[in-house]
């Protein structure tokens, strides 16, 4: 189901016992993850009720026990087990054969027999519905297809970010015509996420007034989060250690949401290690070969996209995307502030040979 059926469905009937979440779209992703929260626990069980997991970490076996055990602080429980793709068979031998099967039979037990007062959430947002990633996330939905509540989050078309645009802008007051809309999401790269960000910001700058000029748009939204994002890819591609920290500190001062900036990060880096991979040359052949493919590559982002494939090699990008997914991690666990953990993520990269 889309991430709309999933939000009309969850109003009417109230959450599922089980769900799969697979897609890495950040802005729905944690659109839906807010909503179910807010209608599984009231705000007085959410620290005891919320369990969060990592199934690269635990056994799926070991998370469907939690799931079973009743909790003697919360009558009602939230459990999200990130990292569902890591359950699935990494080799062909008969024994892990066994042992992976057992684990989708183990899910298809507890579907037809979950714990009351428990939801269960099965996520897997470390690939994107475009090129490998969406054949990636297929394997995932068979594996896991006892589950009938399967929410996917796919990257949104060109028509989809700027009807977006347009319903914040109404929402927040703002009066923007088509073309301003139109340069809005231009400059976000049609990122969902990114819009609503500069939408918020546009409302506060006009706030009184309810209008912008295209002056105050290209004012604004140039400093947002693609500009400051770009330039510290360019300074990962040098190794430019002190560079990237200065322009991490700029993302903090902006008030800029990490895992959101992490999510751009990993977004430009599968990216342009698909253009290398195609043997893609420039910002057109870039966008030719997205466009084909259904994924939305506006001209800005296809520059980026192309520069970024220049400045890493292909393990060097591979590497970066495994850096990511690790701080990804780091981001959602028990830490330090996320300052501290994306500073990690630079020193890793920049001394990445």
């Amino acid at each position: 189901m889309t991430p709309a059926q999933f939000l009309s469905k969850l109003s009417r009937q109230g959450p599922a016992p089980v769900y799969l979440f697979t897609g890495a779209e950040p802005y729905l992703r944690e659109r839906a993850r807010q909503a179910l929260i807010e209608r599984t626990l009231p705000p007085d069980e959410r620290e005891a009720g919320f369990t969060r997991l990592d199934l690269g970490e635990a056994k799926l076996e070991d998370v469907i026990d939690d799931a079973r055990t009743l909790s003697l602080f919360s009558p009602r429980r939230l459990i999200w087990a990130s990292g569902a793709e890591a359950v699935l068979p990494k080799t062909i031998s008969r024994a892990e054969s066994e042992s992976d099967e057992g684990a989708a039979a183990a899910v298809a037990r507890y579907v037809r027999n979950p714990t009351p007062g428990v939801v269960l959430v099965l996520e897997s947002n470390r690939f994107e519905y475009e090129g490998e990633g969406k054949k990636k996330l297929e394997r995932v939905q068979k594996f896991y297809s006892a589950i009938p509540d399967q929410v996917e989050f796919a990257p949104f078309t060109a028509d989809e970010a700027r009807r977006l645009a347009a319903n914040l802008a109404r929402e927040s007051g703002l009066a923007l015509t088509p073309a301003q809309i139109a340069q809005v999401v231009e400059a976000c790269g049609g990122e969902a996420a990114r819009i609503a960000i500069e939408m918020d910001k546009l409302a506060t700058f006009a706030a009184g007034r309810g209008s912008v000029t295209e002056e105050d748009i290209a004012k604004l939204v140039p400093n947002a989060q693609a500009t400051t994002i770009f330039a510290l890819v360019a300074a990962l591609g040098r190794r430019d250690r002190a560079k990237a920290l200065e322009l991490l500190d700029a993302l903090v001062r902006d008030g800029e949401y990490l895992p959101l900036a992490l999510s751009f990060l990993g977004t430009q880096f599968r990216h342009a290690l698909a253009a290398r991979e195609a043997g893609l040359r420039g910002s057109q052949q870039v966008q030719a070969y997205f466009s084909r493919r259904g994924v939305p590559m506006w001209p800005s982002r296809a520059n980026d996209v192309s520069q970024t494939a220049s400045l890493f090699s292909e393990s060097q990008l591979r590497t970066a995307l495994e850096t990511i997914y690790l701080a990804d991690k780091a981001l959602r666990d028990a830490r330090p502030d996320d300052k501290t953990v994306m500073e990690a993520f630079v020193f890793a990269l920049t001394g990445a040979a």
